[in-house]
């Protein structure tokens, strides 16, 4: 983690290091940049916990207006990390899922706009994450994708909650169920993200929201903030608790250790329910 420190010893200078994570802070503008690229940014267990500290640092910070979430490279977030090596030791699990529900009340709690910017695949938890900030704007090159059904899993990290929010039951019974890609375009369409830019002007674009919401009334944005996500949110805490206890029914079964092998193998996994 790359930390610009200013003058004094509080808020985000306080944040330890974590690898794959980067974070900025500069004019105002809080950046927090998932830094692994060679796994289109999945997530780790301290990066999860990185990130959430963050978010929770940037709301005591009174120099932090503004927070940008991202990906490096390509991808904004493939999800939790199902390498050979995250499964066999810090892989999915209880604390995964826990850090992830810290990330998203963060983000949800925090009385400053955060913006998702999408430059390529979201997939998994990195959809709620994403769905989790205030605006999620992406490239015509960005799709979404809730790939836990592919592994005999379910969403997670407040995502049965976020998504219904934005687009209803039956589609997000799709998303979730289907696990079908969703192009940025017909994302917006849902009505699932902000807003989506040509990829030329994708960063340009960006810019001239977060210099937007900076110039903007920090009160008010965070007064709307609070009573738009109070109306629309309100079962998410219920949701992350739900999600926690089926999600751990699923971390020991068969079905997840068939699905993690055939991911690793890159096959289809065959699934006995069991």
């Amino acid at each position: 983690m790359v930390i610009s420190m200013t003058a004094i010893d509080s808020g985000i200078d306080t944040l330890a290091p974590v690898e794959g994570l980067a974070i900025t802070l500069a004019d105002g503008v809080l950046s927090v940049t998932i830094d692994r690229p060679d796994s289109l940014n999945s997530l780790t267990l301290p990066v999860f916990v990185g990130i959430a500290d963050a978010m929770e640092q940037a709301a005591r910070d009174p120099r932090v207006k503004v927070v940008r979430l991202a990906g490096a490279g390509r991808g904004f977030c493939s999800g939790a990390g199902m390498s050979a090596d995250d499964v066999a030791g810090a892989g999915p699990g209880d604390e995964l899922i826990l850090a992830a529900n810290r990330v998203v009340r963060a983000i949800t709690a925090l009385p400053h706009p955060v913006v998702a910017v999408v430059q390529g695949p979201a997939a998994g938890v990195g959809v709620s994450m994403a769905l989790a900030c205030d605006l999620v704007l992406a490239s015509e090159k960005a799709f979404f994708m809730l790939a836990f059904t592919k592994i005999g899993l379910m969403p997670d990290g407040g995502a049965s909650a976020l998504i219904a929010a934005a687009v209803g039951r039956m589609r997000a019974m799709r998303m979730a169920l289907l696990a079908e890609r969703l192009p940025a375009a017909d994302a917006l369409a849902c009505g699932l993200i902000s807003a989506v830019y040509p990829a030329d002007d994708f960063e340009a674009e960006v810019d001239k929201v977060v210099s937007g919401l900076l110039s903007g009334p920090a009160v008010a944005f965070a007064k709307t903030k609070d009573a738009i996500n109070g109306a629309a949110l309100a079962e998410l805490d219920a949701a992350l608790q739900r999600e926690l206890e089926g999600q751990s029914v699923l971390l020991k079964s068969h079905d997840f250790r068939e699905g993690a092998r055939a991911f690793q193998e890159r096959r289809t996994a065959n699934f006995t329910d069991s």
